[in-house]
């Protein structure tokens, strides 16, 4: 099921009947919205590839089931060619599209597809696109580029041990990826076409047209849900809606996931390919991982050090899982929040290129848990699973409230708060010299690994947005333009929490201190000792505040940006202002 509690005949006919009134709608929004703010003028929306900025008006009607959202538009693409994509035969061979599932191991689409190809005895082709233009839109950042090309080494390396050539293409303009697509199933001789589904906007609009566009040539295309442990749609509340707080949504994640067990059940590898693929396709075999795209390359240096700090593929990843469940996992809980405890299992950049599979880690810290409860047993296994929950929650999220991917903040009502474009502010926080060593360490930490620890994070994203009063945009933008681990879920999650926009945040009016945030998880500075060598020689708690704290002999360090007993002043005051309230 795509999207399982959708009547989809019901929605067809909806849409149909509405479809004229929102458009006529939408265009009046788009006149009557102001699009002159400063938002606009600061570039928030990437008018290159994306329409202005959408009304809170139009955000209320997908909110109140009033316009199609992007993963509806899918299901019902599927619905309505599933019988004529049935009675499609078999030909030369079967084709898996790998997109950010980059692994052999637990992966259903191409576990569908190699079963379908063994089958009928033909040889199964893996496919994988470069789009510059989408990692341009989507701000996918060198770092994680690089790291994906050199995935895609690992992994032809693999298929080719069982004879399966992995064909990589880039193409340039992102609207002629699903043509070309189509055009090489044709050129193989292949009627089928299977892929994971991914659940941003323009990724589902465009899987919608390659399913049709498929259908009218002849071919089959499967789409089907891997990315997220329990597929978007499984749970609703009580009334039939979606959750939007973590709590209630976790705990019937976790009760679904102990009834339905087999949910955690891992997919085979693909079987062998027949001999005969390696002369039929010698020239997919032979072919090379195309060079990164100009717009994504990093220096020589660079391209040394994350390849050094970030060993790709996804026998890497496996092993870090391992003996992160083997030797950490079980102080999880207790040592989570330090940054300077390298206490965590480092797996995001897995999870965001699909190394390694959520449901496979699940799996493991399950089996390695004294119960099959999976919030049950050891605190620092449950722990750890609960954060893993947070990744599907956000992408539940995302499915339903669809416009968090268009710019839009979760909550609507939070678009007239008046933010800041000082880009002098900006390039102080980007650089890590705002004065607040905490601050600063994370920031400089993200610049030269791709990484940052999810404490520091949230305290960077919090005092950008409130300290600085810096569009939580703007910080949301540069995250992904430099995460080795960029997933548009979990960030803009992150982001709408932290600046209290988003689904589940916390209440505008906790703002948090960056001195107490230093002191209460970098007791010892150890941290900031790290990465702000300017106060390395600094003893004791002085370093959380040098300049506060009477320490004179600092050399370059900068002293501090804004005042924060007077920055969580404004920030409050702005917030009510734009709110027109007092409560969050």
């Amino acid at each position: 099921m795509l999207f399982s509690h959708l009547n989809t005949t019901a929605l067809k006919r909806k849409a149909d009947s509405t479809i004229d009134g929102q458009n006529k709608k939408a265009k009046n929004e788009s006149q009557t919205f102001n699009h002159s703010r400063k938002e606009e003028e600061n570039g928030i929306v990437d008018r290159e590839f994306y329409p202005p900025e959408m009304s809170n008006e139009r955000c209320a009607m997908y909110k109140a089931n009033k316009i199609e959202r992007p993963i509806e538009t899918l299901a019902i693409a599927q619905k309505e060619t599933k019988v004529e994509r049935d009675r499609i035969l078999v030909n030369n061979a079967v084709v898996h599209w790998f997109k950010c599932d980059l692994r052999m191991t637990d992966n259903k689409a191409l576990h569908l597809a190699s079963q379908k190809a063994k089958k009928k005895g033909v040889p199964l082709i893996c496919l994988h696109v470069v789009s510059p233009q989408d990692y341009k839109a989507h701000c996918t950042s060198a770092v994680r580029v690089d790291f994906i090309l050199r995935t895609l080494e690992v992994l032809k390396e693999d298929l080719a041990q069982l004879d399966i050539p992995l064909y990589v293409e880039t193409v340039e303009k992102r609207r002629n990826v699903p043509d070309r697509i189509l055009e090489l199933c044709e050129e193989w001789g292949a009627r089928h076409l299977f892929a994971n589904m991914e659940y941003e906007v323009d990724e589902l609009r465009r899987e919608a047209r390659i399913t049709r566009k498929g259908l009218e040539k002849g071919i089959a295309v499967e789409v089907v849900h891997d990315t997220c442990v329990v597929a978007p749609g499984e749970l609703t509340t009580g009334s039939g809606g979606q959750y939007t707080v973590y709590s209630p949504w976790a705990r019937a994640w976790l009760a679904y996931l102990n009834t339905h067990p087999h949910q955690l059940d891992l997919f085979n590898v693909p079987d062998k390919n027949p001999a005969s693929a390696r002369e039929k396709f010698e020239k997919l075999f032979e072919s090379p991982i195309p060079r990164t795209p100009e717009n994504k390359r990093l220096t020589a240096e660079e391209q040394k050090r994350f390849g050094s700090m970030w060993p790709p593929g996804e026998h890497e990843a496996r092993q870090r899982l391992g003996k992160f469940i083997h030797e950490r996992v079980h102080n999880y809980k207790d040592t989570r929040n330090f940054p300077a405890a390298n206490s965590t299992a480092v797996l995001s950049v897995h999870f965001a290129s699909g190394t390694l599979s959520a449901r496979t880690a699940v799996a493991a810290a399950r089996d390695a848990n004294s119960t099959k409860k999976l919030e049950g047993g050891d605190r620092g296994i449950a722990g750890w699973i609960s954060e893993i929950a947070w990744r599907d929650f956000y992408k539940h999220v995302l499915v339903y409230w669809p416009y968090i991917c268009m710019n839009k903040p979760f909550k609507p009502e939070y678009t007239d708060i008046e933010w800041e474009y000082d880009e002098n502010l900006f390039q102080k926080w980007c650089r890590g010299q705002t004065g607040f060593p905490f601050v600063d360490a994370a920031m400089r930490q993200l610049n030269y690994t791709g990484y940052m620890h999810n404490r520091a994070r949230m305290a960077v994203a919090s005092f950008l947005a409130k300290d600085l009063l810096i569009d939580w945009r703007m910080g949301e933008r540069y995250f992904m333009e430099h995460l080795i681990d960029g997933d548009f879920t979990s960030n803009n999650g992150g982001w709408g929490f932290s600046a209290s926009t988003g689904v589940d945040p916390q209440p505008y009016f906790r703002v948090f201190n960056p001195i107490l945030q230093s002191e209460k998880f970098d007791p010892d500075g150890e941290y900031i000792r790290r990465w702000v060598p300017e106060l390395a020689h600094i003893q004791g708690k002085a370093i959380h505040d040098p300049y506060g704290r009477g320490v004179m002999d600092i050399k370059s360090y900068p002293k501090m940006c804004v005042d924060h007993k007077q920055s969580r002043i404004r920030a409050l005051a702005r917030y009510k202002e734009g709110l027109k309230r007092d409560t969050a």
